[in-house]
């Protein structure tokens, strides 16, 4: 017994000669938490560690814009971080906890071409025309997150078909593309604002791929600028944060 004893005393020393303190010093490596936190970047996702700051003032316009109003109306060309900022700003908000759910809706419009019938059930059939969406969550919060988002219900994606008959309470609300929706369906989505919620409208009015005079999106973006609680932010060429050929473009296409 007294063996047994004496043996278990020299392997609780063994062990505790090899134990660094996590807190109270530095370890082999040089390595501390509170540096790690602030300086490590390497060894975290991009996407946790990006600051998303506005990169004219135009965008400035539109971040404060979606953080003061419940309804805001982001009008402006192709490149303009229109979609991009909304998503952010629902991020935040989920985050925060000023919200218990997003809710990013896209009309299911193809551009110039069709696709025909795609194979899977409707999430799958749905998948190329939402893709943008994805890409922006997933470099806001990671694939990991949005794949566990998305199976909970905290994050909705769903087509704009299916939002009628809906209330959104508590939840940010993205409605992308705006400029293929008729002025009928732009109504209904607007209407579906809950208590506690939050609704960004984006689109590019001079890129509807819906046949002429069927796009709703300016006439129902000049009608609310007259409404008192609603933005209604138009951003131009100068906005474009992609390659700087895009805004040339635009300005000659």
């Amino acid at each position: 017994m007294a063996k047994r004893s004496t043996r278990a005393a020299q392997t609780v020393r063994s062990f505790d000669s090899k134990i660094e303190p996590l807190f109270g010093g530095e370890s082999p490596a040089g390595w501390h938490p509170v540096v790690a936190g602030e300086h490590d970047d390497d060894n975290r996702e991009q996407s946790y560690v990006r600051k998303v700051r506005p990169q004219s003032e135009n965008q400035r316009v539109l971040m404060k814009a979606i953080d003061s109003h419940n309804l805001t109306v982001a009008l402006g060309p192709a490149g303009t971080g229109k979609t991009y900022l909304a998503v952010t700003a629902a991020v935040e908000a989920l985050e925060a906890g000023q919200i218990d759910r997003i809710v990013l809706s896209r009309p299911a419009v193809e551009a110039g071409e069709s696709l025909g019938f795609l194979p899977g059930d409707m999430h799958e059939k749905l998948a190329p025309y939402l893709r943008p969406l994805y890409d922006a969550l997933n470099e806001r919060i990671g694939g990991k997150r949005v794949r566990q988002y998305l199976a909970d219900g905290t994050i909705e994606i769903a087509p704009i078909a299916y939002m009628r008959g809906r209330t959104l309470n508590n939840a940010f609300v993205v409605i992308d593309e705006a400029q293929n929706c008729t002025y009928g369906q732009i109504k209904m989505l607007l209407t579906r604002l809950g208590w506690h919620s939050t609704m960004v409208l984006t689109g590019d009015p001079d890129q509807s791929d819906l046949l002429d005079g069927l796009s709703g999106l300016s006439d129902i973006a000049r009608r609310l600028e007259a409404v008192n609680g609603v933005a209604v932010v138009r951003l131009c060429e100068a906005d474009i944060v992609r390659h700087p050929l895009v805004a040339e473009m635009l300005m000659v296409l």
